[in-house]
């Protein structure tokens, strides 16, 4: 029987793309406050969506969705000098991804399964756990920013952004490691693995 593929990681050059523009908005905060940072967050953006273009021919369809969420309300904050938009993009945007893996489950359209799909090769059951795992992850995330950004100040709102958000989705995929060794199957194979059928949050 031939081996289950393990899964494959991002590369660091990935990475630090999707981590550069956090960096840029956390020292130029620390720096400049909130607005010129919102203004740098959105120039990293750019940045980081034309790299990824020019190097890989493509850009992933996250790092699209975030750059549009954050031209908008990024460009709503420096318009209106009103930072309210900058921290309730992270709400809505959570939320968004949250209730569209949500409706694609339903709708029988995997969408995680079409995003991560090239990196796993998992079981119908599999793939439907981690898309239920991690909608019920974003609409989490996008509650917890509501409850962080209307009772701290800016700067500490900025610093749970970029280390407390980050480290918990960081964490939470971690903690999914025994549901991909559990159910990945060897690709091209047409069964999946036998096992107890359970809950959907096993």
């Amino acid at each position: 029987m031939t081996s289950a593929p393990e899964p494959t990681p991002p590369s660091s050059g990935k990475f630090l793309l999707e981590l550069g523009p956090l960096v840029v908005f956390f020292g130029t905060n620390w720096a400049a406050g909130i607005y010129w940072a919102t203004g740098a967050f959105m120039v990293a953006i750019a940045l980081a969506i034309t790299v990824a273009w020019k190097r890989e021919g493509k850009v992933p369809p996250m790092m699209i969705f975030t750059g549009m969420a954050v031209a908008l309300f990024g460009g709503l904050t420096l318009f209106l000098h009103d930072d309210t938009f900058i921290k309730i993009k992270v709400t809505i945007l959570n939320a968004l991804i949250g209730l569209l893996l949500l409706v694609g489950e339903l709708a029988g359209r995997p969408l995680l399964r079409a995003l991560l799909g090239s990196a796993f090769q998992l079981t119908e059951r599999g793939w439907r756990i981690l898309t239920l795992r991690y909608a019920a992850l974003f609409l989490f995330l996008a509650g917890l920013n509501e409850l962080v950004w209307r009772n701290v100040s800016t700067d500490a709102w900025v610093t749970f952004k970029v280390f407390g958000l980050l480290g918990a989705t960081l964490l939470f995929s971690i903690l999914q490691v025994p549901l991909l060794q559990r159910h990945q199957f060897a690709a091209g194979s047409e069964k999946e693995p036998a096992g107890p059928a359970g809950p959907a949050g096993h």
